[in-house]
């Protein structure tokens, strides 16, 4: 094999993946868009998901700035050299990552060390099998944290809220998917996809999950029980009301496909992998002697160009949900904030600070680098790139899951004084408790919209912490007309409490035996 040509390949395969939704992915989005409601919150999600499908398209830059774990599963003819292909993929890692089309985002797990290029032990994950054919079989799945994070492992038989007891039976599993699908919320980034893997051992089990995520969203299920329980789940799953975001809506779950292997008799597992409405997965077929690609995969069929608007490049907030735009200039004082209330959509201008998982811990015992009294803290790892003047230049910027901070959050608004935080999926009672305490307000912006974000974004002005990794520093940001809507305040409501309510209360509904 040229090996040089299949590493080149390779890169071809990780920059398509990062920058470009596959056709069966953006028509599923397309139609959650024209199911559901004008005017509604949901709407405006699904106006900035597709601009930003656009954008990302148009900049060849990444659809999330969460670029995941890198997931290789590739087939070989018998005698290809795998050690080889392993090191040209690890080559082109390096080398997308180097040109922006990947965030660093490998991580030491007991020193916190990032190693800047995404390698490190066990990153990127190839998984290689052997076939008969003459060619090379290369698929590769890029899944956030955010998503990642709301994968879900039932051990049967199990008690599940709302639904009552799951057996070992077809009706167990079932039960244990629609479970699957509420406890992700809108933490997911949802409208979300789920691979199921039935059976297996814990590992083997999640294993299963995640191949069922290589599948095409549009094909059917040869095994008739499961092809049946997957249509079941996407008629159903859609009528719990969790919607886009987590804002309450149509659509919900965007695909469902599901796996089943042998088991052992003491252990009857369910397990389930989410991912995110920007469901990166691409494959190519490439020819095991010149390594160059004869053929894209999940290119069937019409695409969707999602072509915006100028009214949706303007704001899609505004044209989606005819609601009026508060602006809000930054630092921004507690008499603002207190006349904020859940459901306002907002526009953020001036300055915003980056903070994540190392940000937050480490605020909790030393001072802020910077006055943050009146600013908006914003849970966001964004992929930057450096020019030759040394000025970085944002390349992704979306919204991280801000759950994770829940342990932090409400002590450090009190301690320096911040009075809003921009992240996705909400926070718990600790924060929301602090908000009304202190005044302050959880903005929601669209998980996944990294170059809706990035275009926010006029001037990187300097940059603290960075021996946290660039992920995890915090970038001092000058934004204009950053839109993101207010779902916690500071009189003690929350969309996000209101949603896992109604919909646990839809989840109910679905207690009795089908199968």
């Amino acid at each position: 094999m040229n090996i040089e040509k299949f590493q080149e390949s390779m890169y071809q395969l990780i920059v398509e993946t990062s920058t470009r939704l596959p056709k069966d992915v953006r028509r599923a989005i397309q139609a959650a868009k024209e199911n559901e409601s004008a005017g509604t919150r949901s709407a405006m999600s699904l106006a900035t998901i597709t601009n930003n499908i656009k954008m990302a398209d148009d900049n060849v830059s990444p659809i999330c700035q969460d670029t995941g774990l890198p997931t290789f599963k590739i087939k070989t003819p018998v005698g290809a050299n795998q050690l080889v292909m392993k090191e040209a993929i690890k080559n082109a890692i390096v080398q997308a990552t180097k040109d922006g089309k990947l965030r660093p985002n490998s991580v030491d797990s007991l020193t916190g060390d990032n190693s800047g290029d995404n390698l490190g032990l066990g990153v990127p994950v190839i998984k290689f099998d052997q076939w008969e054919n003459d060619y090379i079989d290369a698929r590769l799945i890029l899944k956030g944290g955010g998503c990642e994070n709301k994968n879900i492992q039932y051990s049967l038989p199990c008690e599940l809220e709302g639904l009552g007891r799951a057996g070992r039976d077809l009706d167990g599993i079932r039960k244990c998917i629609m479970h699957s699908v509420y406890q992700a919320q809108g933490q997911g980034c949802s409208a979300g996809f789920i691979g199921v893997g039935i059976g297996g051992d814990r590992s083997s089990g999640y294993d299963l999950a995640k191949e069922q995520l290589f599948r095409s969203n549009d094909d059917v299920n040869p095994n008739e029980d499961l092809r049946k329980v997957e249509e079941y789940v996407m008629e159903n799953a859609n009528k719990l009301g969790i919607g886009t975001m987590g804002f309450g809506g149509e659509t919900t779950l965007l695909g469902c496909k599901i796996g089943v292997m042998n088991r052992i008799p003491a252990s009857f597992f369910v397990s389930v992998a989410y991912n995110c409405w920007a469901f990166r997965r691409l494959g190519v077929a490439v020819n095991a002697e010149t390594g160059e690609i004869n053929e894209w995969m999940y290119q069937e069929g019409e695409n969707i160009d999602f072509a915006a608007t100028e009214a949706e490049k303007e704001t899609a907030a505004a044209a989606e949900t005819k609601a009026e735009v508060i602006t809000l200039q930054a630092p921004i004082t507690e008499e603002q904030i207190r006349s904020l209330k859940v459901g306002d959509v907002v526009q953020i201008n001036g300055r915003m600070y980056t903070g994540r998982d190392a940000i937050h811990h480490h605020l909790m015992s030393n001072d802020a680098p910077v006055d943050l009294n009146g600013q908006v803290i914003y849970h966001c790892g964004p992929v930057m790139l450096k020019d030759a003047e040394g000025k970085w230049h944002v390349k992704a910027a979306g919204p991280t899951t801000s759950i994770r901070e829940e342990p932090y959050q409400g002590d450090i608004m009190k301690k320096f004084g911040i009075r809003a935080v921009i992240g996705k999926g909400g926070m718990g009672p600790k924060t929301l408790a602090a908000l009304e305490e202190h005044g302050g307000v959880y903005l929601n912006a669209i998980g996944g919209a990294a170059q809706y974000y990035a275009d926010c974004i006029k001037d990187v002005e300097g940059v603290d912490l960075m021996e946290f990794g660039i992920p995890e520093a915090m970038w001092h940001l000058k934004v204009e007309g950053f839109t993101a809507v207010v779902t916690m305040d500071s009189h003690g409501n929350s969309l996000h409490a209101d949603v896992d309510k109604s919909s646990l209360e839809k989840l109910a509904q679905f207690k009795e035996r089908v199968f």
